[in-house]
């Protein structure tokens, strides 16, 4: 009986440890996506507004480019740590 509330406490704590990591991961991808669309694409225009990408200023290419790149790379950064974090609590898909 004291095994099963040892393996329960264990089971738990791994559950809490998972969702931490993974809720982090989270929240700094938010961050990093919400810096670079509304932070260089509004917020830090301006003072982007001297240096020149593809014709045009780098503040209005990250307002209409370089947010859906850097959310498309924070995609797969999500997923491929998504799948080691899997790997290693033993929750893995394969």
């Amino acid at each position: 009986m004291a095994d099963q509330t040892t393996t329960s406490a264990q089971d738990t704590d791994a559950q809490k440890g998972y969702w931490q990591v993974n809720v982090r991961i989270i929240l700094i991808s938010l961050a990093i996506w919400a810096l670079v669309s509304f932070g260089f694409g509004i917020v830090l225009r301006p003072m982007l507004s001297g240096i020149a990408v593809g014709g045009t200023d780098l503040g209005f290419w990250f307002a209409q480019q370089g947010s859906i790149l850097v959310f498309l790379a924070l995609i797969f950064f999500y997923a491929w740590r998504m799948n080691k974090l899997d790997a290693e609590y033993g929750v893995n898909e394969e």
